[in-house]
Parts: structure tokens; sequence; C-alpha cells
């Protein structure tokens, strides 16, 4: 990326997230991504005459949660408004959405960067429907629609012009994703287009405060694709103005096989779209009583959640904040610390092997098929000493997923129980022992290292059921008289 020092980006991003509904947005029809195109439409979705629009009541609440995580103004009355603007794939010709009232109002959102935080201003947040897709590479001569997707609820978060680099711009998508999700209101899969994002990107000369002529970058599906449009938008512009030119406001299209962007449209203003409030939809009101009830049935959010870790769990910054990365694996600690107070060391097996397992079959903790109880048993059968943390990691671990078999059942039929007894422990030390005379020398003349040779040799012998600290004091007071 070229760079000025004559020079500042200002970025204002309108990130759009799909509800997670049954239905769409004005009418019962299903919504299920990936289905045969055009099998989830009504007269409504396709705008027969005569039909009327009704409003899903639970795209209000999820909109409601967003704002209030982001700590917006709820706005208390308000409607819906038709967006005049010619939509291929949306067959009424105008799109529903919200202007004048959008449902939430101001708010912010918190980003973290490598040197410091800072709380990213919004403008809004509204209720629209989605358009239907169009589809190009099917048929040589003709586009194909596929209507499934039109009037999909969705809420578009929009940004102030707050931003001022594409790493930002990452940043603050990564936690919008997190927040939906996090709320269970969107899935946040932008390959399946459940988030969506455009950019407004324009620059000034360091130390202006007008802002310049904005270009607005459509439908980046991807957080990677959203910090390459930025970066080329800005280079793009720098060059224009550095080579005695004009930037012109434009609505541009990104292109992922080169990382560039090319004009689709000259950009319209607000009053292209001639807003005015649908005559179809009355306005709703949302009660204090309402607004109450979303209130006290909100989770923890990440921030809140993050320092609880710390504070009643004793967890570092690390910990607690990967254990808060998302709300299944905050949800799978507080469920296994019902069981066990050794909080540490839930989340070192949580972020340690049992990560590493997840991984490996592609899952995650919302899909973990694991009691948290037998998961809290393991991490005791290892603190009380009756398995070693490698051979718990490596053999009883897999055996819990969806198994009724206690790890101490498991350990006992894999013959992994740690040997405690000290006689027989002795009797392994005295031949590993017995068998290194020139270790043993080396080790008296000062080389203390070597002891973990002689635990390794026992561990061996017993085939891994030797309790390693009994061994290593057994060891150490034999080979120091």
């Amino acid at each position: 990326m070229v760079s000025s020092d004559k020079y500042e980006a200002v970025i204002g991003l309108e990130v759009h997230a799909q509800l997670a509904t049954n239905s769409k947005l004005f009418c019962g029809d299903r919504i299920q991504f990936g289905a045969e195109p055009n099998t989830h439409i009504s007269p409504i979705t396709m705008a027969y005459p005569g039909t009327l629009p009704k409003t899903n009541a639970k795209a209000i609440e999820y909109a409601v949660k967003m704002g209030i995580a982001c700590g917006c103004e709820i706005v208390q009355t308000n409607y819906f408004a038709r967006k005049n603007y010619f939509y291929p794939d949306l067959p009424k010709g105008y799109q529903i959405s919200q202007h004048t009232t959008p449902i939430c109002k101001g708010g912010q959102v918190k980003i973290k960067l490598a040197d410091k935080e800072r709380y990213i201003q919004l403008n809004r947040i509204h209720l629209e429907e989605d358009a239907g897709k169009s589809i190009h590479d099917i048929d040589d001569e003709y586009t194909c629609i596929d209507l499934n997707r039109a009037g999909t609820p969705l809420i578009e978060i929009v940004t102030e012009p707050d931003l001022f680099s594409a790493d930002e711009a990452w940043q603050y998508v990564s936690e919008i994703r997190k927040m939906v999700r996090w709320l269970n209101i969107c899935d946040g899969n932008m390959e399946e287009g459940s988030l969506r994002c455009d950019a407004n990107v324009s620059i000034r000369l360091k130390g202006e405060t007008k802002l310049g002529t904005k270009v607005e970058v459509k439908n980046l599906n991807s957080i990677r694709n959203i910090k390459k449009a930025i970066e080329f938008e800005i280079d793009r512009m720098i060059g224009i103005v550095e080579n005695g030119g004009t930037i012109q406001q434009q609505t541009r299209s990104f292109d992922a096989s080169n990382d560039t962007t090319f004009a689709m449209r000259d950009k319209e203003e607000a009053n292209d779209y001639r807003y005015f409030p649908d005559p179809d939809l009355p306005a709703f009101v949302l009660s204090n009583q309402y607004l109450e009830g979303i209130q006290k049935n909100m989770p923890l959010l990440p921030e809140q959640l993050y320092k609880q870790f710390q504070i009643e769990y004793g967890l570092n910054n690390y910990d607690a904040a990967q254990l808060t990365e998302d709300k299944a694996t905050a949800d799978f600690f507080q469920l296994v610390v019902v069981y066990t107070k050794n909080y540490k060391q839930i989340a070192n097996w949580m972020l340690g092997p049992l990560k590493q397992i997840l991984n490996e079959q592609s899952k995650n903790f919302s899909n973990l098929d694991l009691a948290p109880k037998l998961f809290a048993e393991l991490i005791q059968l290892v603190e009380d000493g009756k398995v070693n943390f490698s051979i718990a990691a490596a053999k009883i671990l897999p055996l819990l997923f969806a198994s009724k078999a206690s790890p101490l059942q498991i350990a006992e039929q894999l013959q992994i129980i740690q040997v405690s007894d000290t006689n027989e422990l002795a009797i392994w030390v005295d031949e590993v022992i017995a068998a290194m005379p020139d270790k043993v020398a080396e080790y008296q003349k000062g080389k203390k290292g070597l002891i973990g040779l002689f635990v390794g040799e026992v561990k061996k012998k017993s085939k891994g059921k030797a309790d390693p600290k009994m061994v290593t004091q057994l060891i150490e007071a034999k080979l120091n008289k």
C-alpha cells in the first residue's frame, strides 16, 4: 500500500446484518440459505396487487437488542418508509426501509488496536428488507433472479465518518460480527451474505476538518475484502489528487481476484430515493415495559464478562479475552465452573487440548458434545494426581465426547491410573538408576538437568503410570545421598 504523510483517510461503514428470524420482515415466507431458487416466496414477496405487509415482531426485538448493546437511544415511536429505487430483484420496485425515524440513534462500538482502544461513533441502526439475488453466470443471454432472499429482515448499522484506516475498519467489523453472534441475532456468516459491508471512503489533507468527496464501495463480503478495498481506494484517491485530478462521487465494486475496485455508477443523494412513510404499514410504538423486558433478558456483553472472569475467577487478561471471544465458549466455561473451582485449569484445558480436538474436527464450542460435569471430573482427576496431564489429554479426553462413562472409569479401563505406591515406584527407580551408572556419576558431579532423563526412563518402564512428582522426589533422594 502506498501511503502519503500529506493525507488522512476518513471512513464510514454501513454494515448490513441479516436477522436470524424464521420468516421475512413483512410476511411469513421462510428464510433458508441455499434453498432451491424461488421456493420461499409468496404473493407478498412477489408484490401482487392487493397484498398487505405485516411487520415481524421478532425483527424489531433483535434490532432493539443490538441498539441496547451499542448504547443507542431507542426510538420508541417510528415507522417504515419506502425507498424508491430500481431494484431488478425486488418485485415491488421499491424497498421498505427506515429514514427519518431509525429504530436506534447514536451509540458506539469499542475497538481494540495494537496500541490503544477507542470508541467508534454510530449514527444509527435501522431496519429494512433485503433485495433478492441477481445471478449473471447461469445463462449466457439472461440474468436469472432468485427471490428467496427478497424481504429478509436486515439491520443496517451506520457509523459516523469516524474511522481513519483500513485496520480500524477491519477491527470494527470484527467487533460487529462478534456482537451479533453473541446476541444470537445474526449468524455473521459473510460467505453466505448474512453480514455485508459498504464502505464510504474519502481523503483530506492532514489538519483539515472538512470531509473530502466520498466514494462508496458496495457489498464487501469478507473482512479481508473490506481491508483490501479501503486500502486500494485510499491509494487510488491520493494518486488522483497528486496528479491534479478530481475525485468523482461514485458507487464502486470490489474485484477480489486482483484486489481492486471499479466504478458502477454515480452515487445517488438521499433525496434521489424520494423517501415517504409506507402507507400500508402503521407506525409502531415501543412501550417502556417492552424495552424493559428486552433489557432484562439481555446476556452479559463480552466486555462485562471479560471483567467478571478476571475478578470472580482470577483469570489473566489472555485467558479472559480468549474465553469471551464468542458466547458459546464463555457459556461452556460457566457451566464447568459449577463442578470445579480449578478455574485456571479449566481455561488451560479449554484453550489447549479441547480446542485442539475441536479444530481437528472442524467444530467449535457451539456444537460441542461434551458434558461439562465429565470435563470437570477429568480436570479434577489430573489435579488429584491420578492421571498425568498428557495421558489424560491424549487418551481420556477424546473418549469423553458423547460418553456416559466417567473419566475415572475410562482411566481404569485403559489401565492408566498413576501408581503412587512408594514401594512399587522405588523398584522402577532402582532399576533405572542401576542401568545408567555413567549418568548417575554426571548428575552427582553437578549435572542436575539429567533428572528429567531419569524420570523419563521411569515413565517408560511404568508405561506412563508412574506419578512423575513422586518419581522425581524418589530419584533426587537416592542420587543426593
